[in-house]
């Protein structure tokens, strides 16, 4: 058995084996807390979950989680006059976005309206600022066959 000093641990791990979890960067850890990767994979294929009827004229704005993770409320910004499409197609949102990911992660959603282009640009630029920030979160693992792993996933989940 051993017991390491150096990296935080006080418990004890059979020749030196560990979680996984202990591994990753803080930062990271409290993404996956919060459950981020459910919002930026929502983002990331927002045009497969919904098709481009919808994806045209909403986008996911954020996602509103209670204590547990599931249950989810999804809020989304409508352009003015589109409002009506997306409330009656609510229920086949909450359906793709939940068979997606394998478990009621939304159960309902609510609509916010906005007039101009310049919000779909912020939405663009929070898209790729997720990415960004995710990049450099796997370029601090110090361990290079995890780093490699997960930037593949990365790369495959950027040409989605």
């Amino acid at each position: 058995m051993h017991h390491k000093q150096n990296n935080k641990e006080t418990r004890r791990y059979v020749q030196g084996l560990r979680p996984f979890g202990n591994t990753l960067p803080r930062g990271l850890k409290g993404i996956l807390k919060k459950n981020g990767y459910n919002y930026s994979e929502i983002i990331s294929k927002w045009n497969t979950l919904v098709g481009d009827k919808i994806s045209n004229c909403s986008y996911p704005k954020s996602i509103k989680m209670k204590n547990s993770n599931q249950k989810g409320t999804l809020i989304l910004g409508v352009t003015r006059g589109d409002e009506i499409n997306v409330e009656y197609s609510k229920n086949e949102i909450i359906n793709k976005i939940n068979s997606h990911f394998g478990y009621q992660l939304i159960d309902q959603i609510k609509l916010q309206t906005y007039n101009s282009e310049n919000e779909k640009k912020v939405f663009k630029r929070k898209k790729m600022q997720i990415d960004k920030n995710i990049e450099k979160k796997v370029n601090e693992i110090k361990n290079e066959d995890i780093k490699k792993s997960l930037s593949k996933l990365i790369n495959i989940l950027k040409n989605d």
